[in-house]
């Protein structure tokens, strides 16, 4: 609170609203925190995943577990953390004291998918004593256990096979860090379930939770150093301001929508690889600038993990409405005021409580976003996909002993869609992704690993007046034996174009497995080989010493029709497609001439 020798900053507003040169003072002092919460953890975190790759978000709440503001992390975090923050406090109502910390990552309260861990602190006020902010992190860790090595596994069917699941857990109590807690939650009870493993390098996940704790603490005191500069009534009014001016944006961006469509209704569908229907209805209150976005019509829970939970329904949605704004403002709960989200029970867009959902955070929330750009025409398809790639080893052995191991996750960028204006950007993360790609030097030096390849995979974009983002070429080989797996989307659907542009192009996964021919040269000795084999959109592979993994990602979509093309000015490029023939990128470059 503020000193008796430092009085709060007059902040006297005119009586018809906000006054806006504070309004916008107060979106980025908010913001502020949230930027430096993330500096902290990026700072004192040593897992590749939050430290190089960026896997991470930090966030500002509202008392009531409203979202206030963030700094431009990782879109599917952000939507879903209130769901997490609302979710502990019912179930924890007033019992929360200073130096209480909350760790969940379930998406039965809140989660995205089981590596994402969420830290939860209330900032209490110095006086009252009452909760006058909450500040949060959450973190993709490489492993917290589960059948395969990086908690991310292709063939998961149900939330136990994904690892250790954390509904609510008070990390730290009364100031008092609970280790012995942490080690039972993350190593011995998802150990228990049959064919699974605890985490494989519960050290690194410590280090890295401790410094999401530490971020959150960081927020505190910046929020204090606010709250004694301007007073409370004066911080919670600018809070209330900010989201108020984020509805009204919303709103007024809806009844824009409707008269350039000409229609108060939309719609959209698009199809997951199997063949799961995502579709969307949008009716807009042209009179209230609101909307409701009704999903019925979408797929049943799927047995595989494709499956996303509400939280990140609403994380899409809310990604999708800031994305569409012309204005600046900070993501915020605001954005969803104007919009009522129905969902139907049982879809894959709320599934059961023991439903796998690793997948349906990183590839159907990409979906989602598509149908929703799609139904407000506002930009073709991107690549649709993060293709998730996870390697490592320990685990379980075949007499089910647990084994000391480790875990690698990344995430491979693609194309973005085109729009009426701009071209699609090539070899990007997309939408609800915002994390960079592990750099080289560090994913050699630290894991038995050599990248061959990391380049735009050429001819892969969509074509037309406004042309797709190419995808990537990555290719690695192991340089010992481990289990690889790759969880992916876009590799039977192509990324549509829109107006008459071209679709972007499918991806591909292939194992280049070394084996030894059985036919000798003329020393008897057997000559060393490779077998392609295209291993689908998601597989988990033993690979060898020596096997290699080529992942081709997908193309974004173009819009609107090239002229030049279509009265032959210029020849039009074929695209790679999933069942072409592997060929190098030069190869490729020059039978595509003219692209």
């Amino acid at each position: 609170m503020p000193s008796v020798d430092t009085p709060p900053i007059s902040t006297k507003s005119p009586s018809n609203g906000p006054d806006p040169i504070l309004l916008t003072l107060f979106a980025n002092r908010f913001m502020s925190v949230a930027e430096a919460m993330g500096r902290s953890l990026q700072q004192t975190s040593i897992s590749t995943n939050i430290k190089e790759r960026l896997d991470f978000s930090c966030a500002l709440f509202a008392p009531d577990g409203d979202l206030v503001a963030n700094a431009p992390f990782i879109p599917i975090h952000l939507g879903s953390m209130s769901f997490a923050v609302k979710y502990q406090m019912k179930l924890h109502g007033k019992s929360l004291k200073e130096g209480d910390v909350l760790m969940t990552n379930s998406p039965h309260a809140g989660g995205s998918h089981l590596p994402d861990i969420t830290i939860i602190t209330p900032v209490f006020d110095s006086t009252t004593q009452e909760i006058i902010f909450f500040t949060a992190s959450r973190g993709h860790h490489a492993d917290i256990g589960g059948i395969l090595p990086g908690s991310m596994p292709p063939t998961s069917v149900n939330i136990f096979e994904e690892g250790a699941e954390i509904e609510s857990f008070k990390i730290v109590d009364g100031g008092v860090f609970d280790h012995n807690g942490l080690l039972e939650h993350m190593v011995e009870k998802p150990a228990r379930y049959p064919g699974s493993s605890g985490c494989r390098n519960i050290r690194d996940v410590e280090s890295d939770l401790k410094a999401q704790i530490a971020a959150n603490h960081k927020g505190i005191q910046l929020i204090h150093a606010i709250v004694k500069d301007y007073g409370l009534p004066t911080v919670q009014e600018y809070m209330y301001h900010i989201r108020a001016n984020a509805e009204m944006s919303v709103r007024n961006l809806l009844r824009d929508v409707a008269k350039r469509a000409g229609s108060n209704i939309l719609s959209a569908i698009d199809y997951l690889d199997d063949g799961s229907p995502i579709s969307l209805r949008v009716e807009i209150n042209e009179a209230e600038g609101s909307a409701v976005l009704d999903f019925a019509g979408t797929g049943c829970e799927v047995r595989g993990n494709l499956n996303a939970p509400i939280s990140v329904v609403h994380s899409a949605v809310i990604y999708c409405m800031r994305s569409m704004l012309d204005v600046d403002i900070p993501l915020n709960a605001g954005c969803l005021v104007p919009l009522e989200i129905h969902i139907p029970r049982k879809s894959l867009l709320s599934p059961s409580r023991t439903a796998a959902v690793c997948g349906g955070n990183v590839l159907t929330s990409q979906r989602i976003v598509d149908v929703v750009l799609k139904a407000f025409h506002a930009a073709a398809a991107s690549q649709g996909c993060t293709n998730n790639l996870t390697f490592g080893t320990g685990g379980k052995d075949k007499e089910g002993k647990s084994v000391a191991g480790w875990g690698y996750y990344e995430t491979i960028a693609g194309g973005s869609g085109a729009g009426p204006g701009w071209h699609g950007t090539d070899g990007v993360h997309t939408h609800i992704t915002n994390t960079r790609i592990g750099d080289v030097e560090i994913l050699e030096r630290r894991y038995p690993v050599m990248l061959h390849q990391f380049g735009l995979r050429h001819g892969s974009a969509g074509l037309g007046k406004w042309h797709g983002g190419e995808g990537v070429i990555r290719e690695l080989e192991f340089m010992e034996p481990m289990q690889v797996s790759i969880l992916s989307e876009r590799r039977t659907r192509h990324p549509y174009g829109m107006e008459g542009g071209g679709p972007g192009a499918l991806g591909r996964n292939t194992w280049m497995k070394q084996l030894r021919s059985e036919d000798g040269d003329l020393d008897g000795q057997s000559e060393l080989i490779t077998r392609d084999i295209n291993i689908g959109g998601k597989a988990t592979v033993w690979m060898g010493k020596g096997d290699k993994l080529l992942i081709e990602t997908p193309g974004g979509g173009a819009w609107g029709v090239d002229e030049d093309a279509r009265h032959g000015n210029k020849p039009a490029a074929e695209h790679i497609n999933a069942w072409e023939p592997r060929g190098s990128v030069a190869e490729r470059t020059a039978a595509q001439a003219g692209f």
